[in-house]
């Protein structure tokens, strides 16, 4: 009774032990690939050109390009943002208007390199 109660226990610190690693290797796996993609695609202003709607938004910002659709009805400017919609905003972006955090969050919308 002793031996299959030692057994048992031995069995549950051993998946303790490995459930996290397995889970956190997933997740790196993850972002590699999410990243590795977003290298490698390229876009040209006629692409870009094609997303300059409020359903449909795509901006140009230093030669990156990003795909901000999901963020156009949260933006604290309004309609502002569709102002160069499909478009460069590199400029509107870095005016006195944006908090420094907007750096930062504009990275998750980014989806590919301005072809040159």
């Amino acid at each position: 009774m002793v031996i299959i109660a030692v057994v048992v226990l031995l069995g549950i610190l051993g998946a303790l032990l490995l459930l996290p690693r397995s889970h956190k290797s997933g997740n790196l796996k993850k972002v590699q690939s999410e990243s590795s993609t977003q290298v490698s695609k390229t876009y040209t202003k006629a692409d870009v050109a094609l997303h300059n709607k409020r359903t449909d938004c795509w901006v140009i910002i230093k030669d990156k390009v990003y795909d901000v659709t999901s963020y156009v009805e949260e933006h604290p400017g309004g309609d502002a943002i569709l102002t160069h919609a499909g478009d460069d905003s590199t400029e509107g972006f870095f005016g006195p208007q944006h908090a420094t955090r907007v750096f930062d969050m504009i990275e998750d919308f980014y989806i590919g390199d301005l072809k040159q």
